[in-house]
C-alpha cells in the first residue's frame, strides 16, 4: 500500500468519525447521560432537619449544667452557649416559658488543659494549650420519660498564652462552650430517635 492511499483512507475514516461524533443523536444521548449522572448525585440530599421532624415541631428545655470540675463559671457558659446554638440551628424551638418536649441536662465532668506547642527558643515555656471540656449529656422525652441521648460529649478550643494565662483562659471560655454546644446540638438534631 502506498502512502497516498493510506492518507485517503485516514481522511475518509476521520470524516466519518467526526460526522458520527457530532451528529444530533449522539449529542442528545451524551447530554442525557451526563444529566443522569449529575442528578443522581443529589438523590440523597434532603432539605431541612435530618431527623424526620419539621423545623420547630418540638421544643427543648435546657436545664443548667452542673459543674463538677475545679474550673469556675463553666456551667453558666455551657448552658448559655447550648441555648444559643439550639436557637441558631432551628431544628427545635427553645422552651423558655413552658416545659419543653425534650429536657436536656448535663454534668460537666472534666476540664483539661494540655500543652499543644512550645516556644521555639525555650522548650519549657508553653505557647499554645488545647482546652477540652467533657460533660455527660442526657436528653429525655418529657411525656414518655424515654432517654433519647445519654453520652459524654467533648468540646475543644486552642488557647494562645500571652503574659496572663488566667485572662487568656477567660477569653477562650466562650469559644470552648460554643464548640461543645455545636457537638450537643448536632447529636440532638441528627438523632434517629
Amino acid at each position: 500500500m502506498n502512502t497516498r492511499h493510506q492518507g485517503e483512507l485516514w481522511s475518509k475514516y476521520w470524516r466519518q468519525l467526526t460526522r458520527t461524533l457530532f451528529s444530533q443523536q449522539f449529542l442528545h444521548r451524551s447530554f442525557a447521560t451526563c444529566l443522569v449522572f449529575v442528578l443522581s448525585g443529589c438523590a440523597g440530599y434532603k432539605l431541612g432537619p435530618s431527623n424526620n421532624l419539621a423545623a420547630g415541631e418540638k421544643s427543648v428545655q435546657i436545664t443548667p449544667f452542673s459543674n463538677q470540675t475545679l474550673e469556675p463559671r463553666l456551667g453558666d457558659a455551657v448552658t448559655g452557649a447550648l441555648r444559643k446554638e439550639l436557637q441558631r440551628d432551628g431544628t427545635y424551638r427553645l422552651a423558655t416559658r413552658d416545659a419543653g418536649d425534650i429536657v436536656v441536662n448535663g454534668v460537666i465532668t472534666r476540664y483539661l488543659r494540655q500543652e499543644q506547642t512550645l516556644v521555639p527558643e525555650d522548650v519549657v515555656t508553653v505557647r499554645d494549650y488545647r482546652i477540652a471540656l467533657t460533660a455527660q449529656v442526657t436528653a429525655r422525652d418529657r411525656t414518655t420519660g424515654k432517654i433519647l441521648l445519654d453520652q459524654p460529649v467533648t468540646g475543644f478550643t486552642l488557647l494562645r498564652v500571652g503574659s496572663d494565662l488566667t485572662s487568656a483562659e477567660r477569653q477562650a471560655l466562650p469559644l470552648l462552650a460554643t464548640d461543645f454546644a455545636r457537638q450537643v446540638t448536632a447529636l440532638l438534631a441528627d438523632g434517629s430517635w
